[in-house]
């Protein structure tokens, strides 16, 4: 089958091309910049796009990262990088008749849950990026209203040390500087890079699936127990909390998703019988930690 991906040279990206490819399938990667190779395809997200006429599904990744200072213009840059390209996609698969848009969201859509479990069925939260995801699950709308499967991937936290969640957090660790963030109760939705990409291969071939998708590990861990985790197996200290205040100078407003508890389950993926390859967090920590 011919894949369309967008957001195809990133974190997740490049290794989610390399294993479509790996399974026989044609990925075309669609660039912003000139195209230099026979399967990319040159667009604007902000332009209506044509896609190849014998694509069977399109895969869309896109959005800027949230790690960085929340300046008004950061957020504004946040929501647009995610959504303009959600739509124009969402609008093409409508158009062409495309059978299949598997669209980037993240579990930030439930927002502050406490202590509380959600799941697909849990209603959204009211923050910034509970409101970003429910806007940019919506711009997939005229896919699903043309008859497309939608699948919209509630992506937790991917666990590799080559980037994402864990990555930035290895070298504090290292120097032994680092800490559970305040009460270290709050609620980490990870999941390994490994069983990210298998679910985004399960999810593409199960054609039962379709609407919002967890895509989390079975073993949610507290803020305390990943950074007991982490210290141990780098065989450093971590002894010291770290104050919200400090952080907040920092990373601004961004600061406070540190501090976010989310405790998301995979029921779509379990209940369709989606196995995981690193169903705990101590092993798919060893596994991100991982030479080689």
């Amino acid at each position: 089958m011919r894949i369309v991906v967008a957001g195809g040279s990133g974190f997740l990206g490049t290794p989610l091309r390399h294993e479509l490819a790996s399974a026989g399938h044609e990925v075309t990667q669609l660039v912003r910049r000139p195209a230099v190779k026979p399967d990319q395809l040159t667009w604007d997200p902000a332009e209506p796009v044509t896609l190849p006429a014998d694509t069977g599904a399109v895969i869309n990744l896109c959005g800027v990262s949230i790690g960085h200072r929340w300046t008004q213009s950061y957020r504004d840059l946040i929501r647009s990088s995610r959504i303009v390209p959600s739509s124009t996609l969402a609008k093409a698969v409508a158009r062409q008749r495309i059978p299949l848009l598997m669209n980037a969201s993240a579990v930030g859509f439930y927002g502050e849950t406490g202590d509380r479990v959600v799941d697909e069925g849990s209603g959204p939260g009211d923050d910034f990026l509970a409101r970003l995801a429910i806007d940019w699950e919506g711009a997939t709308r005229p896919a699903s209203e043309a008859g497309a499967r939608v699948v919209r991937m509630r992506t937790g936290m991917p666990l590799d040390k080559e980037g994402g969640f864990l990555k930035p957090q290895l070298l504090p660790f290292r120097l032994g500087i680092a800490g559970k963030l305040g009460s270290g109760r709050q609620w980490i939705p990870w999941i390994s890079l490994r069983d990210w990409l298998r679910a985004a291969m399960f999810v593409l071939a199960e054609p039962r699936i379709e609407g919002p998708v967890n895509l989390v590990g079975p073993d949610p861990v507290t803020n305390a127990e990943f950074t007991k985790a982490l210290a141990r197996a780098l065989h450093r200290p971590a002894l010291m909390p770290v104050p919200k205040l400090g952080v907040r100078i920092l990373f601004g407003e961004y600061a406070e998703e540190g501090y976010r508890s989310l405790r998301a389950m995979p029921k779509v993926l379990q209940d369709n019988g989606f196995k995981y390859e690193y169903a705990t967090f101590a092993s798919a920590l060893a596994e991100a930690l991982r030479d080689g």
